[in-house]
């Protein structure tokens, strides 16, 4: 079990009445949050990672099936989350940002950093003695903008940026049609830590995060779409990279 399926057990058993979300009819798998009926665990991919990701949720950013932040997860074993917090900080999570071993990054627009932020448009420096840790908001990008404001422990920490608007002209858009975005340039969570992957290098990794986003999507839209916007070659892509690469599949059932 890893760190966002750990939350997401953890923020539902706050709950005192049942989260409902878009397909809420849908019998769901308690680890990919995919109907059961094209439950994805199967093919969860097992590979090594050289970062970490430190996922800040948003309250019931983690209850959403639609989420993405756990495909993080599934490919980059060294991956934390926590609920945000905008008066009561985890203690863990400040801990974990002082911790010797990591150096934090947070992953957001350059337009927002503050006069003293570093900003990292290109490639990510390596260090021999401490390990890249991306800090990645996951919420709305209303939810984002509140958390990267509220929370002054993230001010003194390098921002990852990259030019969204230039990616659209050339032709990239965003792949995930699971919600409407306040704007068609905004990535799912997923596909910018795809991209963060690839400025650090990693890009067998890289490339993974987007086939295995490219699964869930079509997958979930499977039981909640009218029209599958999927790519209905991404379970055959993603195989067809895994064996390419020789990645090995976990062959995990859901619980």
């Amino acid at each position: 079990m890893h760190a966002v399926e750990r939350l997401y057990r953890y923020r539902k058993s706050l709950s005192t009445t049942e989260f409902k979300a878009r397909g809420q009819r849908v019998v769901r798998c308690e680890k990919c949050r995919v109907s059961i009926n094209y439950c994805i665990c199967d093919m969860a991919p097992q590979v090594e990672s050289g970062v970490s990701f430190l996922l800040l949720m948003y309250d019931t950013e983690v209850l959403k099936p639609s989420n993405t932040g756990r495909l993080i997860a599934d490919i980059v074993p060294d991956t934390h989350a926590y609920l945000w917090s905008r008066t009561e900080p985890n203690p863990d999570l400040l801990a974990l940002l002082q911790d010797e071993t990591y150096q934090p990054y947070v992953v957001f627009p350059k337009q927002y950093a503050n006069e003293q932020q570093q900003v990292i448009e290109k490639h990510i420096p390596k260090s021999a003695d401490k390990k890249p840790l991306f800090i990645m908001l996951d919420g709305s990008w209303r939810e984002a903008k509140k958390m990267f404001r509220k929370s002054p422990y993230l001010a003194g920490f390098p921002i990852v940026s990259f030019d969204v608007e230039a990616m659209a002209e050339s032709g990239i858009y965003s792949r995930y049609h699971l919600r409407k975005a306040a704007n068609n340039n905004q990535l799912a969570t997923a596909e910018v830590a795809a991209r963060v992957l690839a400025m650090a290098g990693e890009l067998t990794n890289a490339d993974l995060l987007d086939h295995w986003f490219d699964v869930f999507s079509f997958q979930y839209q499977k039981s909640v779409c009218r029209e599958n916007h999927g790519d209905q070659q991404a379970i055959a892509n993603y195989l067809a990279f895994t064996e390419q690469h020789k990645i090995s599949i976990k062959k995990a059932h859901c619980d």
